[in-house]
């Protein structure tokens, strides 16, 4: 347990300015993400250094097809998060909380040097704060994050992007890559209905931080069977990422599976997907990938020349080559950090 950051009072409740929820919490009451509680009129963080899961991931995994290509990732999460999706493919550890009701916080007790450590010991240049919302565990995060940086090893968040623009602020510094998971192409909607989040407005306000403060940014879309079949939202959602952050955003379309308490939705068509993919080339996006379809749509072409650049299979990278961050053929600079 540690006292949290970035909160501040309001008499005997205390306002959480962490999460885009805001949660206005009683004296012995849990936040929403149910790992921060009011004790005594202070704010604390209880999951501080408890880890469910660490793991050796490829960075393609995240997804992160632009930020250094064929590096290995070190993966940690703790328990828990901030929303409630009924299909989350990582529901035994996201869920936790509600889905058993536990009155104790799971997981290993690991500190910052420890995480960092493991990462240098594994041959990562990278840790990921991911499988959950790094927003719940985000004090553990932040002084791992900043210790890693001072070992030369970079940090990403795969996150809801459900964070506030304070938040963003303040892991900025030491936070180099973010992966924002939208699903339902952002349709307010689906998120009431399917996430219990009540407005997506704090995930385009966190996108626009994470712009300012120079965050490198990847975006994923999980189309759902049954949710946005016209693809209206998806077409507004992509004209909004090229309108406010570029056509240079990598944009990986997920195909859905059954998992949780969606068991009985089917997969997602894959018309549906290549359907997803022509809007988006065809509002303008450079680089667009289909994801959880393996040999559909993975590798990176030049958008000057068509020169095929990256090369990948299953999220794996099988061939790479650009000359330094360059087209090998016409010289054109991709947006790729090597």
């Amino acid at each position: 347990m540690k006292e949290a950051v970035l909160w501040h009072k309001e008499g005997d409740r205390v306002r959480c300015d962490l999460c885009g929820r805001r949660c206005l919490i009683s004296i012995n009451a849990l936040g929403s993400c149910l790992v921060r509680k009011n004790i005594g009129g202070k704010l604390y963080s209880l999951n501080y250094g408890k880890l469910i899961a660490l793991h050796v991931d490829p960075i393609e995994k995240k997804p992160l097809f632009h930020f250094l290509p064929g590096n290995f990732t070190f993966s940690i999460a703790s328990a828990g998060c901030n929303f409630s999706c009924k299909f989350c493919c990582n529901y035994d550890i996201s869920q936790v909380y509600r889905d058993r009701k536990l009155e104790h916080v799971v997981g290993d007790e690991y500190s910052p040097k420890d995480v960092v450590e493991q990462a240098v010991s594994e041959n990562c240049r990278i840790i990921s704060y991911t499988y959950t919302e790094p927003t719940i565990f985000f004090e553990f995060a932040y002084d791992t994050a900043k210790l890693a940086h001072e070992r030369g090893i970079k940090n990403t968040f795969v996150t809801n992007g459900y964070m506030t623009p304070e938040a963003v602020r303040m892991i900025a510094p030491y936070l180099d890559a973010a992966t924002v998971d939208f699903k339902c192409s952002g349709d307010p909607d689906c998120y009431r209905r399917i996430i219990g989040v009540p407005d997506v407005t704090p995930i385009y306000e966190s996108l626009l931080e994470m712009k300012r403060q120079n965050i490198f940014i990847e975006i994923t879309n999980l189309v759902i069977p049954g949710f946005d079949e016209d693809m209206s939202s998806f077409r507004s959602l992509i004209k909004w990422i090229r309108e406010n952050l570029g056509d240079e955003i990598p944009i990986h379309i997920l195909r859905f599976f059954p998992t949780y308490r969606f068991s009985d939705i089917p997969d997602t068509p894959l018309e549906s997907l290549r359907k997803a993919y022509g809007i988006a080339k065809g509002e303008g996006m450079k680089f667009v990938y289909l994801g959880n379809v393996p040999g559909q749509f993975e590798d990176t072409y030049c958008p000057s020349c068509g020169e095929l650049l990256i090369e990948r299979f299953g999220l794996r990278m099988s061939r790479n080559r650009l000359k330094g961050d360059k087209c090998p053929k016409c010289g054109t600079k991709i947006p790729i950090v090597v």
